[in-house]
């Protein structure tokens, strides 16, 4: 199974930064989401997701540390977050921890909703 490694850009600010490793199940997603088209931007995401479920069959853990994400990347990462929800709840091990600026308090509301949402638990950090 192929790592995803999609690096910013300061052609493209507005598409996260993302990082997912098959070899350790470490999915990193970073920066800002707002792009058109959300959807074709988080599909081969969430296609590796369900691929590595099912193939890989280990531990994941997912780390978001998005500043900023519009109301489509909000559906996308909740589709995410209920596909990892059903992983769990089969068995699988599954840690999700989310990254917030301390002066963003909007962010751990919006974090609290993924989580009751999704039913999966959500472990808030702030940046360093």
């Amino acid at each position: 199974m192929e790592n995803i490694l999609i690096k910013s850009s300061p052609d493209t600010p507005y598409f996260p930064e993302v990082n997912f490793n098959a070899s350790s199940g470490l999915c990193e997603i970073a920066g800002e989401s707002y792009m058109e088209e959300t959807y074709k931007f988080f599909l081969p995401l969430t296609s590796w997701i369900k691929d590595y479920i099912n193939i890989v069959n280990k531990n994941i853990e997912l780390n978001i540390k998005l500043i900023y994400l519009n109301t489509s990347s909000t559906k996308c990462i909740l589709d995410i977050l209920e596909i990892l929800k059903n992983y769990e709840d089969k068995g699988g091990k599954v840690k999700v921890v989310w990254y917030y600026d301390k002066e963003d308090p909007d962010m751990i509301d919006e974090v609290e909703d993924f989580e009751a949402e999704s039913g999966i638990k959500i472990e808030l950090r702030e940046f360093n």
